[in-house]
């Protein structure tokens, strides 16, 4: 048995952003996006929308569906737009066993499966046959709906939101980032360790509040956000007890994020335990070279655990080869990973080499660390 352990996400805030006031808007309704023009960094908004969802021909719904998360892309140069993902669903209503029906590239999509791994449908009768097709979406990150720039902002996983991005921000209005920008005295924050976190997904909330003449927030709301009752209640009480430098400013915005709850994996069962390939394989081996141990990130930025059981054949100098995937759960993505975590490894020197190996690879995150306050990330850029 392989173990694979990797250290927890810790808990946080993403920096203070300040746009104007908006009303209240769904992350889990994607606007309509207009036709993409280059603009002066040639970078797009790229969000993933997720289709009708069939399950042997039935139209499901999910309870909810997780979109994945924004990324940037360039414009121009998004040939392939769609994913199709197969799936079942457990007697839980927890999607499992999920597979691309096709293996080519597809960019920025590394996120798509992970997303549909932490969604959730009613529990009820396990289902089989199920399918569901990603469609991109791009928008010029100067005409992009700027909830969904926020929500880049949370999870910058193509690096720093470009200075169109601001800039479509700061167009948008608000009093916040006239200069001298207010400085915060007294910053509060939630008590982390008390909010419950979502398997599977950072939950985070904007936080909208102007600041009166004497420094004092008014009207702290939430904006948008991904739901977590507790984290939205949390940010608006911290926001209403913090303190600011003095001067009325409106349409202020903070954000205050909740890393995800480990979502341990599917239960192995009996049979994929115990099972056995014939060959001359022994039990029990040691390796010359070990496994290079590897998460695979996109399920790592998650906290979604799986394993994989791997089978494969020894030659007489220890290289491993004739490797082949037995089962692996929530997603094939955790076999595929084993498998190349194996190919890479060997096994003493023999006099004829084996076959019919296999080995079950786990892939844990640690425990969960002490929640506490994450680094501020940058300003918005001055005007």
């Amino acid at each position: 048995m392989i173990r694979f352990r990797h250290p927890a996400f810790s808990l946080g805030l993403l920096g203070a952003i300040a746009i104007p006031s908006a009303s209240a808007w769904s992350l889990q309704t994607v606007p309509p996006i207009v036709q993409v023009k280059p603009g002066a960094s040639g970078r797009v908004l790229v969000q993933w929308e997720p289709g009708e969802i069939r399950c042997n021909g039935t139209p499901i719904t999910g309870q909810p569906i997780r979109r994945p998360w924004n990324q940037l892309g360039w414009a121009g140069n998004q040939a392939q737009r769609a994913v199709t993902i197969r799936f079942a669903i457990d007697a839980t209503g927890r999607p499992v066993s999920l597979a691309r029906e096709t293996t080519s590239f597809v960019p920025l999509s590394e996120d798509v499966e992970p997303a549909l791994a932490a969604s959730r449908f009613a529990a009820q009768k396990p289902q089989q046959g199920c399918t569901v097709t990603y469609v991109m979406r791009s928008s010029p990150l100067a005409e992009a709906q700027v909830p969904e720039l926020m929500s880049y902002t949370v999870h910058p996983l193509s690096g720093r939101l470009p200075e169109e991005g601001w800039q479509r921000i700061r167009d948008a209005g608000g009093t916040c980032l006239n200069e001298p920008q207010p400085q915060p005295l007294e910053r509060h924050f939630p008590d982390f360790a008390t909010i419950p976190a979502t398997p599977g997904v950072r939950d985070w909330s904007m936080i909208r509040y102007d600041i009166d003449a004497a420094g004092r927030t008014r009207g702290a709301a939430v904006l948008v956000g991904t739901g977590n009752r507790a984290l939205d209640g949390a940010g608006v009480k911290a926001i209403r007890e913090s303190r600011f430098t003095k001067g009325a400013r409106t349409g202020c915005f903070y954000p205050y994020w909740r890393a995800a709850a480990k979502l341990p994996a599917p239960d192995m069962p009996e049979s994929i335990r115990t099972t056995k390939v014939e060959g001359n394989c022994p039990d029990e081996h040691g390796w010359s070279v070990p496994p290079q141990l590897r998460f695979p990130e996109p399920y790592r930025r998650r906290s979604i655990e799986g394993w994989a059981v791997i089978s494969y054949d020894v030659a007489p100098w220890g290289q491993t080869g004739n490797l082949k995937v037995i089962a692996s759960q929530p997603s094939d993505e955790f076999g595929t990973q084993a498998m190349a975590m194996i190919r890479s490894a060997k096994l003493p020197s023999s006099q004829q080499g084996y076959t019919g190996c296999v080995d079950r690879v786990r892939f844990n995150m640690g425990p969960e660390v002490s929640p506490g306050v994450g680094g501020e990330g940058a300003p918005v850029p001055a005007v």
